[in-house]
This record gives structure tokens, sequence and C-alpha cells, in this order.
């Protein structure tokens, strides 16, 4: 039991890292986390995959809630690329979080796998993501295409419980943006994504419903607080430095770590 505890701190330590450096408000780190720790309880009746999901928007809710406070304060976040885009992105994910408390973790986990590997292929082979694309307009969308990425944004990243960072980093990032800027506007945009999914998930999942006590809906409560616990005050102190890394570096270490947590996920 210690060791569980000790362990989902430092996780909740590596979850705050990754939501200032890389804008992930932790779900890339959360999802396999919590799928492992399910797995390794062996519950009857609990959906491993769907309650790791529906705990990492939760816990995304506070952490990127506290990394906007942080980004605002440091005066990186700009409001002409946040709205209406964030609106958007929240009406999709009530659609892909609502489909997602219906098709099941079996599903979730394949698609989860599929398109871990697709943004990264999609990163190294695809101008303007590892080197700035210094030639681009970082400018809002148009209305139309705003309200198709917006919404398509939420559907997948409500539906994989992994904030929408995934998605509005490298698009920020081909419009002209550093790293240090796009990861700091994934922040806001990935709080839509945490609010609706974990409304849904708290109110209509059923993932948790055979794990007893701790579970609201298919959100693991005791779970969820062990890594903000460790990820709040990671949050803090890591938002001190964020401007030290070069932008070239900062893109490779985003691809890097989206490789290592697709490892980690097939070999759970």
């Amino acid at each position: 039991m210690l060791s569980s505890t000790l362990t989902l701190l430092a996780l909740g330590c590596l979850t705050g890292v990754t939501t200032i450096v890389f804008g992930f408000g932790g779900g890339f780190v959360t999802v396999p986390v919590v799928y492992a720790f399910t797995l390794a309880r062996a519950e009857p009746g609990v959906d491993a995959m769907a309650v790791a999901v529906a705990t990492s928007t939760a816990v995304m809710v506070v952490n990127s809630l506290s990394a906007t406070l942080a980004q605002y304060r440091a005066g990186r976040l700009r409001r002409d690329l946040l709205w209406p885009l964030g609106a958007y992105i929240g009406l999709g994910t009530a659609g892909g979080a609502l489909i997602a408390t219906v098709v099941g973790g079996a599903v979730q986990h394949v698609l989860f796998v599929v398109y871990l590997a697709a943004t990264i292929v999609d990163s190294l082979l695809r101008k303007g993501f590892l080197t700035r694309a210094t030639n681009a307009d970082p400018t809002p969308l148009r209305r139309g295409p705003t309200r198709v990425i917006g919404v398509g944004i939420g559907a997948v990243t409500g539906f994989l419980g992994v904030g929408g960072s995934v998605m509005t980093v490298p698009l920020l990032r081909r419009r002209g943006l550093s790293m240090a800027e796009a990861t700091a506007a994934a922040n806001p945009l990935t709080v839509p994504v945490a609010l609706v999914g974990t409304l849904v998930y708290a109110l209509w999942g059923t993932a948790g419903a055979g794990a007893g006590q701790g579970h609201l809906g298919s959100v693991d409560l005791v779970t969820g607080a062990l890594l903000l616990a460790g990820s709040l005050p990671t949050i803090a102190l890591t938002r001190r430095h964020l401007r030290r890394i070069p932008d070239r570096a900062h893109a490779v270490a985003y691809v890097a770590l989206l490789g290592v947590v697709l490892v980690a996920v097939l070999l759970i």
C-alpha cells in the first residue's frame, strides 16, 4: 500500500512537469498509470481503461486550471488564439465522452495506441513541428475552420481522456508559435475538455461500479487525489524554468515523451 502511494505521488510529479512543459494536463501520463494500477488491483466488474480515461479527465481539471493561472501570470497567453476555439472544443468533448461511456475501454485502448502512433509519425514527417515555421502567421483560424477543428479536437480528446494539447500544440506550432507559446495555450484549451469530460464520466460512467467506495461514476477519486498531490507542487516549481528550454529541444522532447508513453501502453 505504501509503495503504491509513493509511486502515484512520484508519477503525479511527472504529470505536473508534463502539464507545464508540454501542456498535456497529465492525460498522456495519467491514462497508462491509472490503467496499470487498476489492472493490478484486479477488481471484478471494473473496466480498467475506462476508469483510466475518466480519472485522467478529472486530474486534468485541476492540473490545467493551475497551469493556466501560472501561464497567465507569466504573460504567455493570447486570448485571440483561445476563443472561440475553446468553446467548440468543449462542445465536441461532450459527444466524445458520451460515446466513450457506451463503447467501453477495449475500443478506447486500441484507439489510444493508434492515435499516439499517428501523432508521433505526423510530428516527425510533416514540416513545421520539429522546426518552427517562422514564416507562418500566428493568427486565429477563421470562424468556419475553427468550428470544425474545435469540435473534432474535443471529440477525440474527450473520448481518449488526454486533453487537447496533443492536437492543439501541433496546430498552433504550425501556425508559427514557439513551443513555449503553443504549450502555454494548450493548458486553457484543455480546461473545457477536462470539465465536460469529468462531468460526463462522473454522472454517466459505470466503469467503476464494481470497485465499491472511492469511485464517482467511472472516476477513481483516491488515485486521482494522489496524482494531484504530486502534480500541483511540481507545476508551481516547473513554471519558473520553462523559458530556459531551447525551442527545438522542446519540440523533440514532446515527440520523445509521446514515444515513451506509446511503448508503456503497449507493454501494459
